[in-house]
């Protein structure tokens, strides 16, 4: 059995990797530093080092000499022509950009082992296509916080309520959660409590008895029951009807269930998480929510930052699922335009990643070229312009009120509105400027400046 050691400090990727090389009968050892792995282990013990390229201290290719002449493995999520040459040269014996695909890693793994002579099997594994862990995304500090708290809430059987806008990923959490604890032996099971019918719900989470009602031929158990050992997801749980509430917060409080019809309890040792994109607090206070129910579950919460707010960490959402978009539509290299690029940054996601997956999808779908355009994504860049036009209101305000300062004698006009703002600029303008001239000083679209002068009547200036 070969020996790999995974030095990486984001604990999420460093269990995830360990787990799929496990489970691919290698021996894994783990350490979050260049310096906590030559404290605790004997480098030359190892068959292969796989290193994060940036590590708190040392460099990961700092590996390189302390380890020969066992090969070292250099990944990361700055993935770059010039950062895998330059690890190259350093002496890595291969290079892979995370977020890696897990076949692809098990690929590049078996290959370095096979080369270097450490290959105990050069057979694939069994399990290679089905040890898909899950993996979450994020270099932006949010996400780095959530990271620590899903790495620390893991440990428990605590109760966890994951908050976060539809798209953001809430169910990928869960899943983090369950791979992390003590039940990743055991079944996941996932409901989204809004797509099962009022009158079915507490059927589906609870099982029932023969006869309880119309319909119910047989003996049947329910959700909970089926996750006996393991975990219990209930997404969209502000859609959790009230009689369904009550079962439920009886579960939580003794850990048992009742079917539907039965007399008797059962016993279930089941952990729950829960996630919704509602405010519960409030709807507790009007009613709608059991307010001891959401008490019960607000033990430990973990919040999804919304796409919009993780900066950077798009672009990287996005090659990623250009990659494998790329590779289930057989598409050949594909790589984003710098205007898409822009366009990514700028874009609100009201859909969030959930979005950002379809528009890559369609674009790689649509696309005649190596590069990804604006075009292909189909995003409404309406609303992009609309954003620009309103900073550069804001912008205007600010340099009004500075040009008013002591000195001049001209009152600014700081309290127009956006309309009041958009209007008196094109007024102004438009004898000197041309729509184009205009649109690009505004920092909108033409065709955002034609639908902006419909609605405000502004008319266009008389050609001679």
């Amino acid at each position: 059995m070969s020996r790999i050691l995974i030095v990486e400090d984001e604990s999420i990727i460093r269990s995830a990797l360990k787990r799929l090389l496990e489970k691919n009968d290698y021996n894994v050892s783990d350490a979050a530093s260049v310096a906590e792995a030559t404290e605790q282990f004997q480098l030359s013990d190892f068959d292969l080092i796989i290193s994060d390229l940036r590590l708190p201290g040392a460099s990961g290719t700092d590996l390189i000499e302390l380890s020969r002449p066992v090969p070292v493995l250099i990944m990361t999520s700055y993935a770059s022509l010039r950062s895998a040459v330059d690890a190259m040269k350093l002496g890595a014996v291969d290079y892979i950009a995370k977020p890696f695909d897990h076949d692809e890693m098990l690929a590049t793994v078996r290959s370095v082992l096979e080369r270097t002579g450490n290959a105990v099997d050069a057979e694939p594994p069994v399990e290679s296509a089905a040890s898909n862990q899950t993996e979450i995304i994020g270099q932006c500090q949010p996400m780095q916080d959530l990271f620590k708290r899903i790495n620390k809430v893991a440990r428990t059987d605590a109760t966890v309520l994951i908050l976060g806008e539809s798209g953001t990923g809430k169910e990928l959490a869960a899943r983090a959660i369950h791979e992390q604890s003590d039940r990743a032996g055991k079944a996941m099971i996932c409901v989204n409590c809004a797509a099962i019918p009022d009158t079915l719900i507490e059927s589906e989470l609870f099982g029932h008895e023969k006869g309880a009602f119309t319909g119910a031929n047989a003996t049947r158990s329910g959700l909970i029951e089926s996750a006996d050992g393991g975990t219990l997801f209930l997404d969209e749980i502000g859609e959790l009807p009230l009689e369904a509430q009550a079962r439920l917060l009886r579960f939580l409080q003794e850990g048992e269930i009742r079917r539907v019809g039965a007399v008797q309890p059962r016993k279930v040792n089941v952990r729950l998480i829960a996630a919704t994109h509602r405010d519960l607090k409030n709807l507790a206070k009007v009613g709608d929510f059991r307010e001891d129910l959401y008490y019960r579950l607000y033990v430990m919460e973990l919040r999804m930052p919304p796409l919009r707010e993780r900066g950077e960490d798009i672009i990287e959402l996005a090659e990623r699922f250009l990659q494998s978009q790329a590779r289930k539509l057989d598409a050949g290299p594909l790589s984003l335009s710098p205007a898409a690029r822009e366009v990514m940054l700028g874009y609100n996601w009201p859909g969030n990643v959930r979005e950002l997956e379809n528009a890559i999808e369609r674009a790689v779908i649509l696309a005649d070229s190596s590069q990804i355009t604006p075009e292909l994504l189909g995003l409404d860049t309406d609303h992009l312009s609309l954003s620009t036009l309103e900073n550069s209101y804001e912008q205007s305000k600010v340099e009004l009120a500075a040009s008013s300062g002591a000195g001049s004698n001209r009152r600014a006009r700081t309290d127009l509105s956006l309309d009041d703002y958009f209007q008196r600029f094109v007024l102004e303008n438009q004898e000197q400027m041309s729509e184009t001239e205009l649109a690009r000083t505004l920092g909108v679209s033409r065709k955002c400046l034609w639908e902006r002068r419909q609605k405000l009547g502004i008319p266009r200036k008389q050609k001679k």
